[in-house]
């Protein structure tokens, strides 16, 4: 008796492992069935998501961020995950950094 419900319990806490692994994968687009989230997106978020990646080129990385340079590139990622998630960092630093900076200077400039 003992036996069989040790079986079991292992057999649904690995169920629940696979579930949760399953939507991890799904979430950052490695399961090669799903659909990732960028393709359900409109033009104005998905041009966002992707100058915030690093991934936007020309001039669709300045129409999504503010302030953006006419004719700048994103930065160049390799295919870790440390290194996407540093790269994810750094442009959203410099987003915020640069409409920090854009409202200091509205700021100064008004009588």
């Amino acid at each position: 008796m003992r036996l069989i419900f040790g079986v079991l319990s292992l057999l649904i806490v690995l169920a629940i492992i696979g579930t949760v692994g399953k939507k991890q994968f799904q979430a950052l687009g490695l399961d090669r069935g799903a659909t990732t989230r960028a393709a359900g997106q409109g033009a104005d978020a998905q041009a966002v998501s992707e100058a915030v990646l690093g991934r936007a080129r020309g001039d669709a990385a300045t129409m999504a961020v503010p302030g953006g340079v006419p004719g700048a590139t994103g930065a160049a990622v390799d295919g870790s995950l440390p290194a996407q998630s540093r790269a994810i960092q750094h442009n959203v630093r410099d987003a915020a950094a640069n409409a920090l900076q854009q409202g200091a200077d509205r700021t100064a400039n008004t009588p």
